[in-house]
């Protein structure tokens, strides 16, 4: 499956615009972790788009997301290791663990998309632009702040060798390029 399928996928599945823009801001930084690391950008990138797919579906009940998202990518022509990483970002609900690199990439880049965001938020002109990676960082200390971000979750990026600080600027460029898009 190619990046367009998988962007049609998800907006066949997904209403809300919201969760949409998530799922293209976690494809963004999925990719470029995929640069960074050596690994294939369009596979990872596949799997940012299409991890939250089942959300409309699940969002009640947490012990079944990425499940549903399994069963509904069943008959698609993708690698097992995407499938596996949509089900590991939700590890803790599911009995599961975290052992690929893209199981942690997917965890880490899609939870500091929400920081992201919420630090872009909070600037004036709430643009990206205008957004500095060492701002999401000192965000990330701020318990209060975008609580319902999970931090531990964004500190996976440092078990895939990627310091906080060069994530945040990665993400923040990642995000960066496709701004109009997020509307931000």
């Amino acid at each position: 499956m190619d990046l367009a399928q998988a962007r049609a996928l998800m907006e066949e599945h997904i209403s809300d615009p919201r969760l949409r823009k998530h799922c293209l801001a976690a494809s963004a930084v999925l990719a470029a972790l995929a640069r960074r690391l050596g690994e294939d950008e369009q596979t990872w990138a596949v799997a940012g788009m299409l991890h939250d797919l089942d959300y409309d579906q699940t969002a009640q009940d947490m012990a079944r997301h990425g499940l549903v998202t399994a069963q509904i990518l069943a008959d698609h022509d993708l690698p097992p290791e995407v499938i596996q990483a949509i089900k590991a970002h939700n590890a803790e609900n599911l009995g599961l663990e975290r052992t690929s690199k893209l199981d942690l990439a997917l965890t880490c880049g899609e939870t500091i998309t929400g920081l992201v965001v919420a630090t872009t938020l909070v600037y004036p002109d709430k643009k990206l632009a205008s957004v500095k990676p060492k701002s999401v960082v000192k965000r990330m200390k701020e318990k209060s702040f975008a609580a319902g971000v999970n931090r531990d979750h964004i500190r996976l990026c440092e078990e895939l060798g990627i310091p906080l600080a060069e994530f945040a600027a990665l993400a923040v460029e990642a995000m960066r390029e496709i701004a109009d898009e997020l509307g931000l």
